[in-house]
């Protein structure tokens, strides 16, 4: 474990060398805050949600998708996916992997990872839920379900919740993360280092279809051969 940890402290290096914000304390307990270092003037708190959160959080997504997908979506396409792709899922909560981020106590975007097979969807989807748990040494961990405010949009905030979710990830003990984004996602995840892998669409209840884009990275951590 000592050469991981020493990957996870460089990764969070590199977040501060690129003017960018990064852990300094965190908590595994629900509701405790994330402290960040960060570049940007606004006062933000990453924490990890609590099932408390699912109203707001169900609220912030509904808002968020109406208003930031309608370039890549249409209504119909809009209105299929949500609650069955586009979802809170509270398994994630349960397994301290969801995150919100919040300005002086209003939630203003959300975002976790997974260690489960599930890629999409949430409680009320019957579509992508898998809740077998995944094997560090051979599958990829999931980013799930990132959503921000449409009044909090292109300020970073994705771009924080996904350095949580990769150094918790990698804390876990995942050498590959694996994503199912939305098109609107995309630039975000390659700015990351994600490379698609896949393009395809997903049926929705309304028999309309949402294409989505499955993008890959691999964390290249040296690990000695056993």
């Amino acid at each position: 474990m000592g050469m991981v940890t020493d990957f996870i402290f460089r990764l969070m290096t590199q977040y501060i060398q690129s003017g960018e914000s990064v852990i300094i304390s965190s908590h595994s307990q629900p509701g405790s805050i994330y402290k960040l270092i960060s570049s940007t003037q606004m006062d933000i708190q990453i924490r990890l949600a609590c099932l408390e959160d699912i109203p707001h959080l169900e609220s912030l997504m509904c808002e968020s998708v109406r208003t930031l997908q309608v370039n890549y979506y249409t209504p119909a396409q809009i209105d299929g996916a949500l609650g069955s792709v586009f979802a809170i899922d509270s398994q994630l909560i349960k397994d301290r992997t969801y995150f919100i981020a919040q300005s002086d106590r209003q939630i203003v975007g959300c975002g976790g990872w997974s260690k489960r097979a599930t890629a999409y969807g949430g409680d009320s989807s019957e579509t992508g839920t898998e809740e077998r748990l995944l094997d560090p040494s051979l599958d990829a961990a999931k980013i799930r379900a990132f959503f921000v405010h449409p009044a909090w949009a292109r300020r970073g905030i994705g771009s924080q919740i996904m350095r949580q979710c990769e150094v918790a990830a990698l804390a876990a003990g995942f050498q590959t993360i694996q994503i199912v984004a939305k098109l609107a996602g995309e630039p975000l995840y390659s700015r990351f280092g994600y490379r698609t892998i896949d393009r395809f669409e997903i049926s929705l209840p309304n028999n309309y279809t949402l294409p989505v884009v499955r993008m890959f990275k691999e964390f290249h951590l040296n690990l000695p051969s056993p």
